[in-house]
């Protein structure tokens, strides 16, 4: 009993002796474990600095390409604006074709047909002088008499140089009539008569004169017009009918110019 009683007292004294000696090297051990190196500390310290550096950089660079973003948005929008009012279409769908309008800045023209064109030329020679032939060429109001499809022409006292001319004849199971307003051009006295019209049927013409003899000259007629619609079903015997009635026009001519008075002013 005694000696297990003094067992126990020596435990109990290692026991109370061992404590501190546990607790000083915990807290030794705990304080290592926690403590933080010097060099890891600035490390930290300017890894923070660094990072807060580079956060403000993004941040500015953030600000200014918002800027930059605006910028150019605005820009856009400007230019859409402008280009937007400066074209404007109408849309708006018209009631009588139940189709989309054109712009109101486009007319459409309604489509003309088109016009055939012919060109005739006929030449003869007259027993008169050339100039007898310039000068009763010249007289336009006297045409009537001697060219088989002329009905008229009246020269404007105002302005001489025009004239109005109508044409009658009966051709193709049909009476024909025409008129236009002709402008002389300016004349080549006993070498070229030429003229066009300005208005009703579309046609222009030359007569030239050649000298054959001291009394006698060759006549050249050329005319050039566009086939009226009425005509457009006969276009391709229109041409020689009408190179036929002016043969006979200038031989009729030729008979008028060799009863043309003498006395017929210059």
């Amino acid at each position: 009993m005694h000696n297990a009683s003094k067992k126990k007292r020596t435990w109990r004294g290692c026991h109370m002796a061992i404590v501190p000696i546990f607790s000083s090297f915990a807290l030794r051990q705990m304080s290592a474990t926690n403590a933080i190196p010097a060099s890891t500390t600035m490390s930290a310290a300017a890894t923070s600095a660094s990072a807060s550096s580079s956060a403000r950089i993004l941040r500015l660079n953030h600000k200014q390409l918002i800027v930059s973003l605006n910028g150019r948005r605005k820009s856009i929008s400007a230019s859409s604006s402008s280009f937007f009012s400066t074209y404007r279409f109408n849309s708006s769908i018209s009631r009588s074709s139940r189709g989309i309008s054109y712009p109101s800045s486009i007319r459409i023209r309604p489509l003309s047909p088109v016009m055939e064109s012919q060109d005739v030329t006929v030449k003869m020679e007259v027993d008169v002088p050339i100039s007898v032939a310039y000068k009763c060429y010249s007289d336009r109001e006297a045409i009537p008499e001697w060219m088989p499809f002329i009905s008229t022409v009246k020269i404007l006292e105002d302005k001489p140089d025009l004239s109005r001319w109508s044409l009658k004849y009966k051709a193709f199971g049909q009476n024909i009539e025409y008129s236009w307003l002709a402008r002389n051009m300016q004349p080549t006295p006993n070498q070229k008569i030429h003229w066009r019209s300005l208005e009703g049927l579309p046609n222009r013409g030359a007569v030239r004169f050649f000298p054959k003899g001291p009394s006698s000259c060759i006549i050249e007629l050329t005319v050039s017009y566009e086939v009226p619609q009425l005509l457009v079903p006969v276009a391709s015997a229109l041409k020689p009918f009408l190179e036929n009635l002016l043969l006979q026009g200038l031989e009729r001519f030729a008979t008028f110019a060799r009863s043309y008075s003498a006395d017929t002013p210059k």
